[in-house]
């Protein structure tokens, strides 16, 4: 018997909290927008509080975004913000500013932290500074490819988790980089700017394809035009000894997560079982597929290319 993987979900609300556990989720990743960045919808402690009940009732963990750029006004809300989260009984943490480290050492001891810098986190040595500070798990860099992620793993002294299916940032500014666009051409903004919109960008040279963009407290999000989706080489990480594999669910309806939760889970059920029997079954895949934006690809991401540096 194999030890099972995390399989991590975002989820947008407290409903969408319940559905994502029911479907399989060991672990959900929440935040607040004021601390965290790109969620599917921000949390208030009550709510957090409701989300951590609902994962105690089904042996789960639940995990906190606190990655956004820390402002010195921010820095005035963390204390308070982290004594709460330690009250309510919240698992971990993602930071990538040492303030946030800090501030949990300092008031929320008990809670682990997990090292997200996004597209920094591209080597085991820097990983394990973080792990030395206190971190025990590294988000690795989306842009890895696979034999840089699996022949990492080994070195690392802490946790390692894996983006393995959805959406990813391509872009980010603390500037509403479409209110100047519209302003600039003369164009009234008309409503909010926010994921609701169904707002994207097209290329002159790839009309065909869409990237997605919206604004919110935090500044302007451009997200990428396919959506990863590693499910049928999910044994080669699991083999690796990839602890977590993260499910993004932003931009995404309930249905179409909890799909993915089913078909993932059932991945690691499979090879937790007898990892020596295990292969993927192309059919885990149908009601993603069926549910899948006719307008995104599944794809590798950057799984198998190859890095220039």
């Amino acid at each position: 018997m194999s030890k099972k993987n995390e399989l991590l979900v975002t989820a947008a609300n407290v409903n969408e909290a319940e559905v994502l556990l029911q479907a399989g989720a060991d672990a959900l990743l929440i935040g607040d927008d004021r601390f965290g960045m790109r969620l599917p919808g921000s949390f208030t402690v009550q709510e957090t509080a409701e989300v951590v009940a609902l994962a105690a009732k089904h042996q789960a963990r639940v995990y906190v975004s606190m990655n956004n750029l820390m402002s010195n006004e921010l820095l005035k809300e963390l204390p308070e913000y982290v004594q709460a989260l330690g009250s309510i009984g919240v698992h971990a943490v993602e930071f990538n500013d040492p303030s946030v480290l800090a501030a949990i050492k300092e008031y929320a001891p008990h809670i682990q932290l997990h090292w997200n810098a996004e597209m920094t986190s591209t080597n085991y040595a820097t990983a394990n500074y973080w792990g030395n500070k206190g971190a025990s798990r590294v988000v690795l860099a989306r842009e890895l490819n696979m034999d840089e992620l699996t022949e990492m793993v080994p070195f690392l002294k802490v946790e390692a988790q894996v983006q393995v299916h959805g959406m990813t940032n391509i872009y980010h500014s603390k500037r509403s980089l479409v209110q100047s666009y519209m302003a600039h051409q003369g164009r009234p903004v008309e409503g909010h700017l926010g994921k609701e919109r169904g707002l994207f960008l097209i290329e002159a040279e790839r009309r065909d394809e869409k990237f997605p963009i919206y604004e919110d407290v935090n500044g302007t999000h451009i997200m990428s035009s396919e959506d990863i989706c590693i499910l049928e080489d999910l044994h080669l990480l699991m083999e690796a000894g990839v602890h977590s594999f993260k499910i993004e669910g932003i931009l995404k309806p309930l249905v179409y997560n909890e799909a993915v939760v089913r078909a993932y889970r059932r991945a690691i059920d499979c090879y937790a079982a007898d990892a020596d029997a295990y292969a993927f079954s192309d059919e885990w895949l149908d009601e993603v597929r069926q549910l899948q934006d006719p307008e995104r690809e599944l794809s590798f991401g950057f799984f198998y290319k190859e890095q220039v540096y």
